[in-house]
């Protein structure tokens, strides 16, 4: 019986240390293997290195509804005034095709103030005397500054000035100015 036990441990013993070798020779021929080097397929230019996606809010020609477009744009662009240059982006015409901006020509963005979350946004005139007016667009057009200009963190809502003045509204007087439009939060 003792003879049993002896060989069983001598097994395990050599069983082990054969364990032991094959490790550190794994162990070994990993550290020789030479690291490749992943060469890019293009170079990233340092322009591409400074873009950043914002999403815009823009109309779809065909539902009405308010749809999102991400545009690739120079993260210098917002380093003096993000709101503006939202702004600004949202007035041009969309890359997409079936969508369009549905911000008043000739708006121009006057000052921008950000006052805890709420930013105040002062715009031209031309914001209420180009709207071709309608409750429903009004608001859609409301809601594409809302929805682009929340998406910075720091906004969570916007109160419009009309050339400096508050209490403005549109033509028809259904939507006024009076009050911060906030983001609308989905649940």
């Amino acid at each position: 019986m003792k003879k049993k036990w002896l060989w069983l441990v001598i097994v395990m013993v050599l069983l082990c240390a054969m364990g032991v070798a094959i490790f550190i020779w794994v162990q070994g021929r990993e550290q020789n293997k030479t690291v490749a080097e992943i060469q890019p397929e293009e170079e990233i230019s340092e322009e591409q290195v400074r873009q950043t996606i914002v999403t815009l809010y823009y109309q779809n020609a065909e539902t009405k509804e308010l749809m999102p477009e991400g545009r690739m744009i120079d993260v210098k662009l917002l380093f003096t005034n993000p709101y503006q240059t939202l702004v600004e982006l949202l007035m041009e015409k969309p890359k997409n095709e079936k969508l369009q901006s549905i911000i008043p020509n000739g708006t121009r963005v006057i000052k921008t103030e950000l006052k805890g979350d709420i930013l105040i946004l002062d715009l031209s005139k031309e914001f209420i005397d180009n709207h071709p007016g309608g409750e429903d667009l009004e608001n859609k057009t409301i809601y594409s500054l809302v929805n682009t200009l929340t998406e910075l963190n720091e906004v969570n809502g916007i109160k419009i000035l009309i050339n400096g003045r508050e209490n403005q509204s549109f033509k028809d007087k259904k939507i006024n100015f009076s009050n911060a439009f906030l983001k609308i939060v989905e649940k």
